[in-house]
């Protein structure tokens, strides 16, 4: 065992000598068939009752003692007396268990004096010995990086923390139910593909043994999603986990969660409804309401949500337009002072440059980014009325982007043509997914396709700065 302090050796010591006497400190099944938070709700007094969880604190006064026992749901007290539970227990098991230890009791319900409800333990059964001490109660568990590491002893000692973690489920829960509500049907596409494809990044590369062929961990769904769309699933959605091995900061992990959404028949247009639709009812259910607090942001979240023009923003603050050369989109950023350090650059690396110079202003509604240069995507219909243009959106709340949506490209021929042009530039191997493209062959409808990342939303509804706040257990370097 790793680190004995003095305090982790007293511990041992009680363990050892708990197994001297006969007593399975690591206990097995405990019949605890109600919550804590539910005995308290149905609350009679003299009822015999038994339940179980963990020892947050212990106050002795002679032969009797009071303890709080706490699980995921609330808190109780034990009132532990050794005329009752009897003085071989009393002293020789109960005498040396500790604030952290998991303990089983039952008893009868009572209120004291001051009328809190407290179970009069007729038995306690030790069901798990803590062997190391949690933080301090007052000070709690401050450090961040021990926070995000130990995040097992971050949950046992900051209940705001368990209260961010029990929202996250409720928010995954109320997306699953509005779709499935609206006939999606949920499903499963693989996480490991033969071809790194349906976002732009850097993908986290491995090897199938038997297969004797490399694969990559997922970007995102898309591409086995619209082939769910030509096999003949009208409205399909997948909400799982996908891999980018770029960089780590408050906004970006490089394991994330997504819910990817597909509806035949729809486009772009449809996409900004539902995600309206979807957003806002997810708020009120969570939270009550369409107003959240974000940082030092009020953030309203009553439809419908404005819309910002990428195109026009452009053209405003760099005098830029979608057919100008791309020497002469140089010429114009150099002149406004952004360095381009002598190296060759596509088209689509110069779009990338300006979208990352430029913010929507609006933070106190959500905005949908509209009008974004066809380079930056190269699965999305062109807009009918300018082809330089997709019909695309890029949801913005609280100055971060959290969704993103297009009326999907199903022609294959003009899909193949787009993928080719993607590939200028880069490096390693050069491959498209051809068969996404014979897929498309076969007929795919028009559609709409929306993607929200879920741990940006969460961050946004449960007011955290960051998101390894929101994600149990965030990437970090290896603990030395």
């Amino acid at each position: 065992m790793q680190d004995v302090n003095e305090f982790v050796q007293q511990r041992i010591d009680k363990l050892n000598a708990l197994k001297e006497i006969g007593v399975d400190v690591y206990g097995r099944r405990f019949n605890k068939a109600q919550s804590i938070t539910g005995l308290l709700k149905d609350f009679k007094e003299g009822a015999k009752v038994e339940t179980a969880g963990r020892i947050t604190a212990l106050r002795e006064h002679g032969k009797s003692a009071f303890l709080d026992l706490k699980d995921s749901t609330g808190k109780i007290q034990i009132y532990v007396k050794a005329n009752t539970i009897g003085p071989d227990t009393f002293n020789n098991i109960f005498k040396r268990l500790d604030i952290g230890d998991i303990l089983g009791a039952r008893g009868e319900l009572f209120k004291t004096r001051t009328g809190e409800a407290t179970i009069n333990a007729e038995e306690i059964t030790v069901l798990a010995k803590g062997l190391r001490p949690l933080p301090e109660k007052w000070h709690g568990l401050k450090d961040v990086e021990i926070r995000y590491r130990q995040r097992y002893v971050d949950l046992i000692v900051n209940e705001d923390v368990r209260k961010v973690f029990q929202l996250r489920s409720s928010i995954i829960s109320k997306i699953r139910r509005f779709l499935d509500d609206k006939g999606f049907l949920e499903v499963e596409t693989p996480m490991m593909h033969s071809l790194a494809g349906g976002a732009a990044g850097e993908p986290f590369e491995t090897h199938h043994k038997a297969l004797d062929t490399d694969l990559f961990l997922r970007l995102a769904p898309e591409l086995h999603l619209k082939r769910l769309l030509v096999g003949g699933f009208d409205k399909v959605y997948e909400l799982n986990r996908n891999f980018r091995n770029e960089g780590i900061s408050v906004r970006h992990n490089p394991e994330f969660t997504m819910v990817e959404v597909y509806e035949a028949y729809s486009d772009c247009e449809g996409m900004m409804r539902l995600t309206e639709g979807l957003l806002s009812h997810v708020a009120k259910e969570a939270l009550g309401g369409l107003k959240i607090k974000f940082k030092d942001q009020e953030i309203d979240l009553s439809t419908p949500w404005p819309r910002w023009s990428f195109a026009s923003e452009i053209k405003k603050k760099f005098d830029i337009n979608p057919d100008d050369p791309a020497k002469e989109w140089i010429a114009k950023l150099k002149k406004k002072g952004v360095d381009f350090k002598g190296k060759d650059i596509t088209r689509s690396q110069i779009v990338n440059i300006i979208s990352e110079m430029l913010e929507p202003e609006t933070k106190d509604k959500p905005i949908f980014v509209v009008d974004l240069f066809a380079e930056l995507c190269p699965l999305a219909k062109r807009k009918k009325d300018n082809p330089l243009l997709t019909d695309r959106f890029e949801l913005f709340i609280g100055g971060m982007e959290v969704a993103n949506a297009y009326s999907e490209l199903n022609d294959p021929i003009e899909q193949e043509k787009r993928f080719k042009e993607q590939l200028v530039g880069q490096e390693g191997v050069k491959k498209i997914d051809q068969d996404f493209v014979r897929a498309l062959e076969y007929g795919m409808p028009p559609a709409g396709g929306l993607g929200i990342g879920i741990d940006r939303l969460v961050m946004l509804l449960a007011n955290q700065p960051s998101i390894r706040d929101v994600i149990l257990f965030p990437q970090l370097k290896p603990e030395k």
